[in-house]
């Protein structure tokens, strides 16, 4: 039952959701797979999935072996400077990097090993006060300094819309996380991902110019916490 729910759900979102962005761009999907079992995650591979991302370091570990298909995989949690190492040339890209010494020590980490970690850069576009990212008024710093560390590279930005904002505020928060990528982009052209959107908001965030969107419910049903 639960296997063909996840096809029927996948192919539903493949019909919604547009080829590219208002800017033409390609959008990625990326399946949040917090508390899925590898069977689970398997199948949404073998219906069309080429992105997952994990929250949890732990997950990702214990999991990695267990997944075919080759997709690529994403980091989507906070991110400890402790567990790095069990990510490091693994993990294709590092989406929540939300604080410089994150950034110098996966730096430093990735240097140690000799390999490229390729990141986005978290932006608080919200202001939260529970969640982890950049100031969006310091966005441009926290990118001039990041980019300048050694074998990281910087593909773009990640965000999440405030859950208690209204229809009108998610659509402005969204645009100014759409002008702060493009400032960036005007001029680097490592920088190709706004990543911005998950199961209730990603319509706004893609009508905005999101390029990646992070889905977990849409894909996998309402997650079951199993002790």
């Amino acid at each position: 039952m639960f296997s063909v729910m996840i096809e029927q759900n996948i192919k539903k979102l493949f019909e919604e959701i547009p080829q590219t962005n208002p800017f033409g761009e390609k959008i990625t999907v990326v399946a949040a797979v917090k508390f899925q079992t590898p069977e689970d995650i398997n199948r949404a591979i073998n219906a069309g999935i080429t992105d997952i991302g994990d929250n949890h370091v732990q997950e990702f570990r214990d999991k990695f072996e267990l997944i075919s298909g080759n997709p690529r995989r994403h980091f989507i949690g906070r991110l400890q400077t402790n567990k790095i190492k069990y990510l490091l040339g693994k993990c294709d890209l590092y989406q929540s990097v939300d604080r410089l010494p994150l950034a110098e020590k996966l730096s430093q980490m990735s240097a140690d090993k000799d390999v490229i970690s390729n990141i986005l850069i978290e932006i608080n576009i919200g202001g939260e006060l529970s969640k982890g990212g950049f100031p969006p008024q310091e966005a441009k710093e926290a990118y001039e300094k990041i980019k300048s560390l050694p074998h990281l590279k910087v593909r773009g930005f990640m965000t999440m819309l405030p859950l208690d904002a209204s229809e009108e505020q998610s659509i402005c928060l969204a645009k100014q996380m759409r002008e702060i990528y493009d400032t960036v982009r005007a001029y680097d052209s490592d920088c190709t991902c706004l990543s911005m959107g998950m199961s209730g908001d990603w319509k706004i965030c893609v009508d905005a110019g999101s390029n990646m969107i992070r889905l977990g419910t849409s894909i996998f049903g309402e997650r079951v916490h199993k002790n």
